[in-house]
């Protein structure tokens, strides 16, 4: 399932050339016709500083009038040719700009749901926005900088030489001699924009991260009087890129003091040894005239094709970025080979499986476990013992160490992963709720369901009970993660959407946790009927929402270390009697009794 790894490009034309080669075999025509209008628009400006020459011999002729009347028209004409190719280059660019962005950001995505739920929890989000909003643009800008260096600067710069070297080879001799050294100068400016470059997108992502922090926990933000310490973070944060952009801007700066300090020696020149050769060696005045013209146009497109290089290493900058997680294989894209999981019982088997998130600290430690069909099976054990590890290593979001998982006699590793998921509904306690309206996350079970579904899985989630109550009853607008829905809401909609998903595996994280009486009863109510037929598994911290569980596994430090009824495991010392103890006192005839 892994793909081959083409290696991150260490090097600015390294990385320029991946650039040309993937991006110019979809939109080389879109290009290709944008060039073809910048080579128009700079003949067009060639040709009006080669006309100078005729135009200032005929203006001191006698009859001279009607040709300077032709030139007239030929300058209009040629300025108008030059504003519609420039306009057409643009568009062009424009358009093909804004596909590249969208390719690479659906190409990101898609990437990203490619991979594990390991590389996934250590990526902050915040910057996996920014590379999915800055990084991708600035491969646009690098691609853009390079065409219109090409096209239009580099262009213009070549035809304005031509003109200048047919009007006085030895004054363009002259001018083209300042080239090298303006290059040397600007090259030494390179390497410092491309780490400050870096540094502005990493200042950039921080600025996500913490905006996104400060909306997500906003009630913890305003309840802990945080206001303050957030507004520090988003100053450092904006400071950061500030400094970076400042930084960059002196370095790339200093290339037009650079470009004017030479060219303004290079004019120096040529006007004293021009004017010399009119007055004592009887040059064409005209010839003089349309060189200088043609040496002055140069400025501007020298002075931008001098700082193409540094614009672009911000490109550049983000186009790393972007393939550092285009070049990571995928490790969980879907594959031809494995087959389909077959579930017929539902019977879930851990032999001797082990695993750890990070060296010599195991989260499982050999676990030999058995979820039979048709059953509630509790995971009851302190926090960090290994009760989500379990659920995680059923749902193939982390691959064991080492043993096996058998549902039905079936290797989960072995296979197609989305048949896997598509048998296990999962309502975890932090429920998470998609924008849109209840309807519309209660859909997502089972995507294409018709509307008698959804309103019966609804019905039987007893969400029905509390939408009666909301004007726009199902299609009422659930906020960001559901904030406008309370927390037995909440639960109820995760529970309706499993319901709708109607797999023959239920894992049920501590679905009835921070709930007060009232929502805790309904929400048992609904579950009641999802477990139903299925093979159910409840991770548990109070456990008075599991004493009727049919069976009961104690796990401790990555161990199972007792199983058995509630009946059974209170009846001996040890880890569950002391969860219960602490929970319900040492009477047991207070503890609620178990449901029937």
């Amino acid at each position: 399932m892994s793909a081959k790894v083409e290696p991150s490009p260490a090097t600015s034309f390294s990385l320029l050339r991946r650039l040309l080669l993937e991006h110019g075999r979809r939109y080389g025509v879109a290009y290709f016709a944008a060039l073809l209008f910048m080579g128009v628009g700079s003949a067009a400006t060639a040709l009006v500083a080669w006309l100078l020459k005729p135009a200032l011999n005929h203006m001191v002729e006698p009859d001279g009038l009607r040709a300077m009347r032709v030139l007239s028209f030929a300058v209009a004409a040629l300025f108008a040719i030059r504003g519609l190719a420039s306009y057409f280059s643009q568009v062009l660019l424009a358009r093909t700009g804004a596909h590249i962005v969208a390719d690479l950001q659906s190409r990101l995505y898609d990437r990203l749901l490619d991979q594990d739920m390991a590389y996934l929890r250590a990526a902050h989000s915040g910057d996996m926005l920014a590379r999915l909003s800055l990084a991708a643009n600035s491969v646009r800008d690098a691609l853009q900088v390079l065409t219109l260096s090409i096209g239009r600067d580099a262009a213009t710069l070549f035809c304005l030489v031509v003109v200048m070297f047919v009007q006085d080879t030895a004054l363009a001799l002259i001018a083209v001699s300042i080239m090298p050294v303006a290059g040397y100068g600007l090259s030494t400016l390179v390497a410092a924009v491309r780490r400050l470059a870096r540094s502005s997108f990493d200042g950039s992502a921080r600025v996500i991260q913490t905006l996104q922090e400060t909306l997500l926990g906003i009630s913890v933000v305003k309840s802990f009087n945080l206001e303050d310490e957030m507004r520090a973070r988003m100053s450092r944060a904006i400071a950061e890129v500030s400094r970076a952009a400042n930084r960059a801007a002196v370095r790339m700066a200093l290339a037009s003091p650079l470009a004017d300090l030479l060219a303004g020696v290079a004019i120096a020149i040529i006007l004293f040894y021009g004017a010399w050769r009119v007055t004592n060696a009887s040059a064409d005045a005209g010839a003089f005239f349309s060189f200088v013209v043609a040496m002055l146009m140069t400025y501007e497109p020298g002075k931008r094709l001098a700082r193409a290089h540094l614009e672009m290493q911000s490109g550049l900058a983000g186009a790393r970025l972007i393939y550092d997680v285009l070049d990571r294989p995928p490790a969980e894209a879907p594959a031809a080979g494995p087959p389909r999981l077959e579930v017929a019982a539902g019977r879930i088997v851990f032999e001797r499986v082990a695993f750890a998130y990070r060296p010599d600290e195991p989260a499982l430690d050999m676990i030999d476990l058995v979820f039979e069909p048709g059953r509630t099976t509790a995971l009851v054990g302190h926090s960090g013992a290994g009760k989500s590890t379990i659920v995680a290593l059923l749902n193939r979001f982390y691959t064991p160490a080492s043993g096996r998982i058998l549902i039905d006699g079936q290797d989960i590793s072995c296979v197609a992963l989305q048949s896997l998921r598509q048998n296990i509904a999962y309502v975890p306690q932090d429920v998470f709720l998609f924008r849109g309206s209840i309807r519309d996350n209660i859909a997502l079970g089972k995507i294409g369901a018709g509307d008698d579904e959804i309103m019966h899985a609804a019905r039987n989630a007893l969400v029905e009970d509390f939408v009666r109550a909301f004007r726009r009853g199902l299609e009422t607008e659930v906020g960001e993660t559901g904030a406008n829905l309370s927390g037995g809401q909440r639960q109820r909609v995760a529970i309706a959407r499993a319901m709708l998903k109607d797999a023959p595996i239920l894992v049920l994280d501590e679905p009835t946790a921070s709930l007060d009486s009232d929502s805790e009863r309904e929400v048992k109510r609904a579950l009641d009927r999802l477990r139903a037929s299925r093979t159910t598994i409840v991770i548990a911290h109070r456990l008075q929402t599991i004493l009727s569980a049919d069976v009961i596994v104690v796990v401790d430090h990555g161990r199972v270390v007792a199983q058995g009824r509630h009946a059974d495991l209170i009846s001996r010392a040890g880890v569950y009697r002391d969860f219960f103890e602490v929970q319900f006192g040492q009477n047991d005839e207070q503890a609620p009794a178990p449901d029937a």
